[in-house]
């Protein structure tokens, strides 16, 4: 079972979301703020995906996004992007900034499958 972390501050979003994730075989920790999932992060906790909405109060996901590929342990981390944002400069932005996929919400399970499964063979292929 794949340990994915979704980070989305709609409350509603999130359990749909993971409710999508169930049905892909997935162990699911929501977060409400990219802030919360960062203090995760830093007290040794690691996912083996990352879905992380862009839009959010206090740290937007692109600001996480940076955090995590700045840091050499979670530079190979599947991060896939899950947004209502679609500006052509921000979804360029994401992609620049490392995520591995970028899909827009709503996405359909199996659009979130395909992102999941791009994003994790990217890293491992690079190993």
């Amino acid at each position: 079972m794949r340990q994915v972390w979704v980070v989305d501050d709609d409350e509603e979003m999130n359990e749909a979301i993971g409710l999508m994730l169930k049905v892909l075989d997935c162990e699911v920790t929501s977060f409400h703020s990219a802030r919360s999932a960062a203090q995760k992060f830093l007290s040794g906790k690691t996912p083996q995906l990352l879905i992380l909405d862009i839009n959010m109060p206090e740290v937007s996901g692109l600001d996480l996004l940076e955090f995590l590929r700045r840091r050499r342990e979670w530079k190979e981390l599947p991060i896939v992007i899950l947004s209502s944002e679609s500006a052509d400069n921000i979804v360029d932005k994401a992609l620049q900034l490392g995520a591995d996929a970028y899909i827009r919400k709503p996405a359909t399970v199996e659009e979130l499958e395909k992102a999941m499964e791009t994003s994790i063979h990217k890293h491992l292929s690079t190993k």
